[in-house]
C-alpha cells in the first residue's frame, strides 16, 4: 500500500528521490510532498503534481514516511521544527552524510523507526545503489523501505558502522566514475574522435562493462582477461595506466575521501 511521503529538503538529492519515485511509479505525485525554503526552485516538480511547501511540520504531519535530505549542519534544527508532529506511525529515513541513527534518536527522543540510507544521484533515473541500515524497525517496515529504494536501483543492507565507507564507494563513486569517463573522452578526442562521438562510445562502453558485472556476477579480472590478447593493444594500454599509478591513485583517492568524512 502506498504511503504518503514527505521529503524534507528539496536540494539535488531530495529532488532526485522525488523524480525517481515518480518515474518508477512507486508513488503518485499527489502522495509526495517536498519542502524547501525557496520553493520557486521546485517548480518543475510542482508542475508534475508533487506538493511543494516551505512548512516542514505540515509536510511531516500529513505523511507516513519522512525522508530527511537536508545538510548535516541543519539536522538538529530541522528535526526540532517538526518533532512535535512526529509519531510512532512514521518511518524516518535519513539520507544525510555523516549523521548517525543515534544522532537522530538523540534529537527526536521518540520510539520511531529510523533508517539510514545512502543512495546516489543516479536515483533520479532508477539506477542508484542504496545502502540501508535501521533501528527500531519491524520486518514490515524494513521491507517497505527496501522495496521503495529497490524501485530506484539496487539495494544492499549493511551494518551502520560501514555507512561512511558506503558513502565514499557508492555516492562519491559517481564522481570518480565521471572523472574516469571524462579522461577517456579526452583520450578519444586525442586519437581522432569529435567530443560528442567520444562521449557516446565511452559512456556506453562503461555502462556495458558495469552491466557485465551486475548481470553475470563475474569478477572484473575475468572480463579483462577476455579482451587482453598476448602482445595486444589492450594489455599495452592497461600496463601503461598501471605504470602511471591508475589503481593506486584510485585507492588513495577513496581512502582520502573516507578520512575526510571520519576526521571532518
Amino acid at each position: 500500500m502506498s504511503k504518503k511521503i514527505a521529503i524534507i529538503g528539496g536540494g539535488n538529492l531530495g529532488s532526485a528521490i522525488a523524480e525517481g519515485l515518480l518515474k518508477s511509479k512507486f508513488s503518485k505525485a499527489s502522495d509526495i510532498t517536498i519542502t524547501k525554503r525557496n520553493i520557486s526552485t521546485l517548480k518543475a516538480l510542482q508542475d508534475k503534481g508533487i506538493k511543494v511547501t516551505s512548512d516542514n511540520a505540515a509536510a511531516v504531519k500529513s505523511s507516513e514516511l519522512v525522508i530527511l535530505a537536508v545538510k548535516p549542519f541543519q539536522v538538529k534544527d530541522v528535526i526540532e521544527g517538526f518533532k512535535k508532529v512526529l509519531t510512532e506511525k512514521h518511518l524516518l529515513v535519513s539520507v544525510i552524510t555523516g549523521v548517525s541513527i543515534s544522532d537522530i534518536n538523540e534529537v527526536i527522543k521518540k520510539q520511531v523507526a529510523v533508517f539510514r540510507a545512502m543512495p546516489n544521484t543516479a536515483i533520479a533515473i532508477q539506477e542508484s545503489i542504496t545502502c540501508i541500515s535501521n533501528s527500531n524497525a519491524t520486518e514490515a517496515q524494513i521491507k517497505y523501505v527496501k522495496d521503495l529504494f529497490s524501485t530506484l536501483g539496487k539495494v544492499v543492507t549493511i551494518d551502520e558502522k560501514l555507512m561512511d565507507a558506503a558513502t565514499v564507494l557508492g555516492a562519491c563513486g559517481t564522481a570518480y566514475a565521471m572523472r574516469y569517463i571524462r579522461a577517456n573522452i579526452q583520450g578519444g578526442i586525442e586519437i581522432g574522435f569529435d567530443a560528442a562521438t567520444a562521449n557516446l562510445i565511452v559512456a556506453q562502453t562503461v555502462k556495458g562493462a558495469a552491466d557485465l558485472l551486475l548481470q553475470k556476477g563475474s569478477h572484473p579480472e575475468a572480463e579483462i582477461d577476455k579482451v587482453t590478447t598476448p602482445k595486444g593493444c589492450t594489455i599495452a594500454g592497461l600496463n601503461e595506466m598501471e605504470h602511471q599509478g591508475l589503481s593506486s591513485s584510485v585507492i588513495k583517492g577513496i581512502a582520502a575521501s573516507y578520512d575526510k568524512i571520519i576526521k571532518g
